[in-house]
């Protein structure tokens, strides 16, 4: 309370309502991977510097645009006066930044950080390590890329679809990298491809795919399978010299030239590129279907039942009993998702379990999120406690903010229960959360407790017979 020395009239303000919890974003991933290029005012200033960006438009002016790799297509005459493909060569897409950040936003996705770890090669690299003894542009893989995002504290997911084309043991060590970062940060949550998602994994492929998981902290990730055909067209370049195109006799010649010697013949060509269809890992994709959610429902809403946009189907079709051993499994516990096509609904995203699909406490994916944005939003919001008397009058203001805040939570439908002591509970005081001790020492210890509701993962109807009763 001021001193008053000078007669005068005074003003004080007091404070009356308590301090309010400020939610943090849920959906905002960090992609990692390579790129064309990674430059914002000069030559490789964004390598390794995790950037925000809001459009594809803006990644295409940091970070340009897909590598175009070589298409091979051979023609002949089909002797009706038209065409008719023989051959046709699709290149194997190794960079997949590109496509991936694609379809997160054509999915929904809002806003993201790009974390680009090297430019394209002529021999394209894949590296879990960077290496010292090449240059600048390349000298460096994914896990730096994981580390430097260590260090953003917006990020909320991690996506790193080129992965997938490392070896199985790179693999390994880079997905449980992702998960002690998420448990040691404790704000985000990883979003993997199963390694072979491209393949039809029988029990033993599946088996060998789970082990590179590891048995740690698997509560903080989420992994999807099959990848899916995408209904983007390899990449041509301006030029379109990436396209080679032998016909009959002729000499090889490429699609740009063909433009003017044979108009008839380029058009054929370039409606068959259209034909085909670049297959990725679908975590670009679930990026965006996560972002969606949330805008739309709430981070409390598990992000499955939804169409995939940008899909034409998954490269695996699953059914019901190939299923039944990926979302639960006896042995290692660690559930693995499904990307479906169904009948008129199109691709669907058929699963929300985290890899800890056994545990009753962190099952499902919207519940260890929702905890993840709970967390997050009230450790940030109670900063201003720190140093503060730790008295009733504090231990009021806390318990008021935080109670506010999940009472909203509850009426917007994120948490079970009735009434809002059934919905959740906050306890902070002397005798219930903390001893004269803890006082002593500068602790204050705030309780929380949350109903976060679950997801009816499966809906059992029952039917019988009514006898007749008039």
């Amino acid at each position: 309370m001021p001193t008053y020395k000078t007669p005068d009239v005074y003003v004080e303000e007091i404070s009356v309502f308590p301090p309010s919890v400020a939610e943090v974003e849920t959906a905002i991933p960090a992609f990692i991977g390579y790129s064309e290029s990674a430059r914002k005012n000069a030559d490789y200033d964004l390598i390794l510097k995790p950037t925000k960006i809001y459009s594809l438009k803006e990644f295409e002016r940091y970070y340009g645009i897909p590598e175009d790799d070589a298409i091979t297509v051979s023609v002949a005459d089909d002797g009706l006066g038209g065409f008719s493909i023989t051959s046709f060569g699709e290149p194997v897409v190794k960079y997949l930044l590109y496509c991936s950040v694609k379809m997160f936003f054509d999915n929904g996705g809002g806003q993201c950080y790009i974390v680009s770890v090297g430019t394209y090669q002529a021999i394209p690299v894949i590296d879990l390590a960077g290496d010292s003894s090449s240059n600048r542009a390349t000298m460096y893989g994914l896990q730096d890329g994981l580390d430097a995002v260590k260090l953003e504290d917006e990020p909320t997911l991690i996506v790193i679809p080129e992965a997938v084309q490392l070896s199985a043991a790179d693999y390994t060590t880079l997905v449980q990298a992702v998960l002690l970062q998420c448990n040691t940060l404790g704000d985000r949550f990883g979003i993997f491809d199963i390694r072979d998602g491209h393949t039809d994994l029988d029990a033993t492929a599946l088996a060998n795919n789970r082990g590179y998981f590891g048995n740690n902290y698997l509560k903080y990730a989420a992994a999807y399978y099959p990848f899916v055909k995408s209904m983007m067209n390899f990449w041509v370049n301006s030029d379109e010299t990436n396209v080679d195109v032998t016909y009959g006799a002729n000499p090889v010649a490429n699609l740009g030239t063909l433009k003017s010697s044979n108009t008839a013949l380029y058009n054929f060509v370039k409606t068959t590129l259209k034909e085909h269809f670049i297959t990725l890992p679908p975590s670009g994709a679930v990026a965006g279907v996560y972002a969606a959610t949330d805008s739309n429902r709430g981070v409390w809403k598990a992000p499955a039942n939804v169409s995939v946009v940008g899909v034409i189907e998954p490269v695996i079709k699953l059914g019901n009993a190939k299923q039944d051993v990926m979302n639960v499994d006896a042995a290692s516990g660690k559930s693995i998702n499904a990307i479906r096509s169904f009948m008129g609904k199109g691709t669907l995203v058929w699963g929300a379990r985290t890899l800890s699909g056994n545990d009753n406490e962190w099952r499902y994916v919207p519940v260890r999120r929702f905890f993840n944005m709970v967390e997050e939003s009230v450790k940030k919001s109670t900063y201003w406690a720190v140093f503060e008397p730790n008295d009733a009058n504090t231990w009021v203001k806390v318990r008021g903010m935080i109670e506010n805040y999940l009472t909203q939570k509850w009426r917007e439908g994120a948490l079970a229960g009735s009434t809002t002591k059934e919905a959740f509970f906050v306890k902070c005081g002397l005798g219930i959360t903390m001893t004269s001790q803890d006082i002593l020492e500068g602790r204050m210890n705030v309780e929380i407790g949350m109903a976060a509701v679950r997801p009816a993962e499966f809906i059992i109807l029952k039917f019988s017979h009514k006898l007749q009763s008039s």
